[in-house]
């Protein structure tokens, strides 16, 4: 009886060619669908999205027996040593994230999260997280960090969720990043908090982190290259495979 081969395959990019496919994906999502102008860096010629701390990351390739040669999934990793290179990690040109530094546990920042439409979920997500997993592992991260982002600019009109996030989900005091633009996010006073409307109103990225367990910190921030509010996610690191396979495998099971 013949086994059929997985569908989706995942490598770290390791040519110049493999980060310009990467970036290629990101203009494709985050400009191209989203709508967004990028950073200064982003390339609307070659049609590239990128910025200064791509040198410095690992940059993660997701790929579809069914749909060609090229990723339909990416994201980027930056270790403590590579951000020590890049001067810093990239969440922190939007929050001072000084109580996890101070905390001595080893950081690692993941970002640039994205899949192509009818990739987003299921077994591709299980599959990035099960590689993320392994290199956390060989890493020896203790936290997580990033960001997730509500698109758009006006925080009213993702009050619900940015109420919900500083009510139920706020990282401890003693690894709490803060804004450095900080945009309140209780923002609903003595309305009622409807937490389905809540979690409804989440980006699926964000969902899927705090499914995992993560906490965010305190206040957001605009970010205007990307038009959106970004919030600062942290999530402990370790066993972050096998919770992702707990929650995605059941899914996965007839794919």
């Amino acid at each position: 009886m013949s086994r059929e081969l997985p569908r989706y395959s995942v490598r770290m990019a390791a040519t110049e060619t493999d980060l310009r496919a990467a970036q290629a994906l990101r203009y494709r999502i985050f400009v191209e669908e989203m709508g967004v102008r990028g950073g200064a860096l982003t390339d609307p010629v070659r049609r590239l999205e990128r910025d200064r701390y791509d040198p410095f990351c690992r940059h993660l390739l997701l790929f579809d027996s069914l749909s060609g040669p090229e990723p339909v999934a990416t994201l980027r990793i930056l270790t403590a040593e590579g951000a020590a290179e890049a001067g810093r990690f990239g969440t922190e040109d939007e929050f001072d994230i000084a109580p996890l530094r101070r905390s001595g546990q080893r950081l690692l920042e993941v970002g640039r999260t994205c899949l192509c439409p009818g990739h987003r979920g299921g077994a591709a997500m299980h599959r990035l997280w099960q590689a993320l997993g392994a290199f956390v592992d060989a890493d020896g991260a203790d936290l997580l960090i990033g960001l997730a982002s509500f698109h758009g600019r006006d925080p009213e009109a993702v009050a619900q969720p940015l109420t919900c996030l500083a009510r139920h989900h706020l990282s401890p005091a003693g690894l709490r990043p803060r804004s450095l633009r900080p945009i309140a996010m209780d923002r609903i006073g003595r309305r009622p908090l409807d937490r389905r409307a809540a979690v409804l109103g989440m980006p699926p990225l964000l969902k899927a982190y705090l499914r995992l367990g993560a906490t965010v910190g305190e206040g957001a921030c605009l970010d205007d290259d990307f038009a959106c509010l970004d919030v600062c996610v942290v999530l402990r690191a370790r066993g972050i495979g096998a919770r992702a396979r707990a929650i995605y495998a059941p899914s996965c099971a007839r794919r």
